[in-house]
């Protein structure tokens, strides 16, 4: 008892004297006003990158199959996570670091460009024009009344269904998982050292994640490229040069190289309409619960600092779409969590994680040698991760169930989420309608639902 009274009375004396002559960063960051210090701080933007950093090599993969140069979309994918994390960090005064969210650029790349036909500069047209109606939202103060009327069970079944379309693209990617004519898909062949290796990658992130190793992710990465280049199926690196390069690659492939006017010309309603209503709130419950854990919410339930999050957030999109990164949407990883659980309460944590992204991108010559088995079992892992969000699903009420289940079961099976969004909204709305219970339905779901279903008839 003596000896916690100590370190207690020490830990005090430590922070009159913080206090009383407070260095910059303890001005700029709040430190002594969070309860946390540089130390602390560092360590868990360190643990943060390490957990975070498999983004770099998937990617680049998921925008290369659009036809986006990958070198380009490397840089792309770097920059806009930089940019982004450090208007969390130096204006938001945010622990948390941002970067494209992978869902909506599979949207991007299997629906957009490839589902629908479209060059990728038309697709980032569409986008970039999601992303100012986003900002636009954002600074009027919409989003957080759309954000208030879409109900709890989709908001969570979203978060499912992008869940299952992500883990169906790692499948396919991986080879596990190919076309058939009779049954539409099928199993592949799993003793090709392709599928093989990327099932081991698999097994291996999943037991590392259970192991709660930090940076599972990319040991697994790591492992299965290595293991390709000792089977000769991937092409081993020749020299120092094919590691680390000291010339900054250049973005220049995709800077600004939006069609506006394409984009505008295809009449891309629908498209441009699922990226800003997934882009409303398919960040927001990672904002809250991260904030929440690193107790940045006051006994209200409000975020310190939301309005400053929120801008940050859209003005990250479009950015993220200007610089060629595909998907407008900003994601605020889940993995932010392990630096959060480190004592990472302020911006100083997310000002790392963007000084060491932004280190990454010497080791450009690596990445872009990562095949695509090697990543798809990150995929699948996320996919896995985003299920959990189905207990939030009241599945014994069916005018609840039946929605949430035609939104996350369609997404993978129409390869497109805006088309899972489409028929989970309007679902929701005619079952509560036909069911009597019309009281539950928000107004604003009224307005989203007429506009998907005028979106039917137009492309109709």
């Amino acid at each position: 008892m003596a000896m916690n009274e100590k370190m207690e009375a020490q830990h005090m004396e430590l922070t009159k004297k913080s206090s009383s002559n407070p260095s910059w960063l303890d001005k700029l960051f709040h430190l002594t006003e969070r309860k946390t210090d540089v130390k602390t701080e560092i360590l868990a933007g360190i643990t943060t990158f390490v957990t975070m950093s498999y983004i770099i090599f998937v990617n680049p993969t998921i925008l290369s199959d659009a036809g986006i140069p990958k070198e380009a979309a490397i840089a792309a994918t770097i920059f806009a996570t930089v940019f982004a994390t450090l208007l969390f960090a130096l204006w938001a005064n945010m622990p948390i670091a941002v970067a494209p969210g992978m869902g909506l650029n599979a949207f991007f790349t299997y629906t957009v460009v490839l589902g629908e036909g479209l060059t990728w500069q038309t697709g980032l047209g569409a986008v970039f024009i999601s992303g100012v109606v986003f900002f636009i939202l954002t600074i009027t103060g919409l989003r957080k009344k759309i954000i208030e009327g879409i109900p709890t069970i989709l908001k969570s079944a979203i978060s499912v269904g992008i869940g299952l379309f992500i883990a169906f693209i790692g499948f396919k990617q991986a080879g596990i998982i190919v076309s058939n004519k009779e049954n539409l898909v099928t199993l592949g062949q799993l003793t090709k050292a392709g599928p093989f290796l990327a099932l081991l990658g698999f097994i291996a992130v999943t037991a590392l994640t259970a192991r709660k190793i930090k940076g599972a992710a990319l040991i697994s990465i790591l492992l299965v490229s290595l293991a390709g280049m000792v089977l000769g199926i991937v092409e081993a690196p020749k020299s120092i040069s094919s590691v680390v390069s000291f010339s900054m690659p250049s973005m220049s492939e995709t800077f600004l190289q939006m069609d506006i006017k394409s984009a505008l010309h295809y009449g891309l309603f629908s498209i441009i309409f699922s990226f800003t209503l997934v882009e409303l709130f398919g960040n927001l419950g990672s904002m809250i619960g991260l904030s929440k854990k690193a107790g940045l919410m006051d006994k209200k339930g409000e975020i310190k600092g939301l309005d400053k999050t929120l801008m940050a957030d859209s003005l990250a999109t479009i950015a993220s779409a200007a610089m060629g990164s595909g998907s407008t949407a900003m994601n605020a990883y889940v993995e932010n969590a392990v630096g959060i659980a480190e004592g990472g309460k302020t911006g100083l944590k997310a000002l790392i994680v963007a000084i060491l992204f932004l280190v990454s991108i010497l080791f450009t010559p690596l990445i872009s040698i990562i095949p695509s088995f090697a990543t798809a079992p990150i995929l699948i892992m996320v996919g896995a991760l985003m299920l959990t969000e189905i207990k939030n699903i009241p599945l014994d009420e069916i005018t609840d169930a039946v929605p949430a289940f035609c939104t996350i079961i369609l997404m993978p099976l129409t390869f497109s989420i805006g088309e899972g969004l489409a028929l989970g909204f309007l679902s929701y709305t005619f079952v509560k309608l036909l069911a009597g219970r019309a009281k539950e339905i928000h107004w604003i779901m009224y307005i989203i639902s007429a506009a998907f279903i005028i979106n039917f008839v137009w492309a109709a």
